[in-house]
């Protein structure tokens, strides 16, 4: 059994910063994704950001500059640093592990205020 974590979320000002983390724990293949999705009011699921275990990083156009995704495989960890944030960044976080299977994390909300 596979379980996600997600820590960091919180009320932020525009221009402003915020860490996510998202801890992974249970049997993990050692090769896979892990992702970092954002879910708007009213709007669909999207991805925001992925890395894989060997380092490979992809961003959605929207954040590329902005945020920086990355991993402690040791600690099976993926973090989202996010900077310069915007009011439109506003969502709930979802953390998602890719392996033979997908595990989503619970959801952590990130707030900015204009």
């Amino acid at each position: 059994q596979v379980q996600l974590l997600e820590s960091g979320g919180g009320l932020v000002q525009a221009g402003g910063s915020l860490r996510l983390s998202c801890a992974a724990s249970g049997s993990i293949f050692s090769i896979n994704v892990m992702a970092w999705y954002r879910q708007a009011p009213g709007k669909q699921r999207e991805l925001v950001a992925a890395i894989t275990s060997g380092g490979s990083t992809s961003y959605a156009d929207s954040v590329k500059g902005r945020f920086t995704i990355s991993r402690d495989n040791a600690r099976n960890t993926v973090y989202l640093q996010m900077n310069s944030l915007k009011f439109e960044d506003t969502a709930v976080y979802y953390c998602k592990l890719s392996t033979i299977w997908d595990y989503w994390g619970q959801g952590t909300q990130v707030t900015v205020s204009s």
